[in-house]
C-alpha cells in the first residue's frame, strides 16, 4: 500500500502543493498515515465507460430530498451526530457541514452507506481533501489520475474539488461493487489494487464502526 501525505500550508498553488506532498516524507507530516489506495487501470467497455462517465457528469448539488418529515429529521440527526464526531478533524462548522451532507448525498446516490464512505475516507486520506499518495492518488478518496481521462474531463486537479472526488470515489467503488456481485470485501481490495488480501478491507469496516448511527 502507498501512504497518503498532505497538503503543503494553504496559500501555494495546486501544483505546489503536488510538489510538495510528493516530496515530503508521510511521517514527517502526519504520524500514522492513512493507507492510500491505487485502483488499477483496467479496459472499459464502451457502455460501462460510457455509463460511468454519465454518472459522474451529473452535477445536482449534494442536497437530499426526503419523502416525509420524519425521514428528513432523521437525517438531520445523523448530520449533527456526525459533525460532533468529525469535529477534530474538521474545526470549521461550515466546511464540516457542508462535507458531510455531501458525504450523504454521494454514497446514497450511489447505493452505499455513509458509514463505509466515511470509514473509506479515514483509511484512504485521514481527511485530508489535498492528500496525495507515492502513486498519485488524489483527495479525500485518493482517486488514481487515470478515471479523469476514462470518464471525467481529462484533469486531474478536479480531483481536489470535494464533491468531485466524493463523486469518483462512489461511482468507482459502486462499479467494483457490480464488478465483484456486491461482495464488498472484493470490491474494496480492487478499490485499493490488493485484491483478495484482508489489511484492506479490514481497516476499511474497522474505521467504519466509528461512523455508523443508529437512530434512538
Amino acid at each position: 500500500m502507498n501512504t497518503a501525505v498532505a497538503a503543503a500550508p494553504t496559500g501555494l498553488s495546486r501544483r505546489q502543493l503536488a510538489l510538495a506532498a510528493l516530496a515530503t516524507p508521510a511521517a514527517a507530516l502526519w504520524p500514522g498515515a492513512a493507507h492510500a489506495g491505487r485502483q488499477a487501470e483496467e479496459p472499459l467497455a464502451d457502455a460501462v465507460r460510457g455509463a460511468l462517465a454519465a454518472s459522474i457528469s451529473n452535477s445536482a448539488p449534494p442536497k437530499p430530498s426526503f419523502d416525509n418529515v420524519e425521514a428528513r429529521i432523521a437525517y438531520l440527526r445523523w448530520l449533527g451526530a456526525m459533525s460532533e464526531r468529525l469535529k477534530k478533524r474538521k474545526a470549521e462548522h461550515v466546511t464540516r457541514i457542508e462535507f458531510l451532507e455531501t458525504v450523504y448525498y454521494e454514497s446514497k446516490r450511489a447505493g452505499i452507506e455513509p458509514s463505509l464512505l466515511l470509514g473509506l475516507i479515514q483509511v484512504e486520506s485521514g481527511f485530508r481533501k489535498y492528500a496525495i499518495s507515492i502513486a498519485g492518488a488524489r483527495g479525500y478518496t485518493q482517486v488514481m489520475p487515470f478515471w479523469s481521462r476514462l470518464i471525467g474531463d481529462g484533469e486531474p486537479a478536479r480531483l481536489f474539488h470535494m464533491q468531485t472526488n466524493l463523486r469518483f470515489g462512489c461511482v468507482i467503488l459502486r462499479h467494483y461493487l457490480d464488478r465483484e456481485r456486491g461482495d464488498l470485501f472484493l470490491a474494496l481490495g480492487r478499490y485499493n489494487g490488493s485484491r483478495g488480501k484482508a489489511e484492506y478491507p479490514n481497516l476499511v469496516f474497522g474505521a467504519q464502526k466509528a461512523w455508523r448511527y443508529e437512530a434512538g
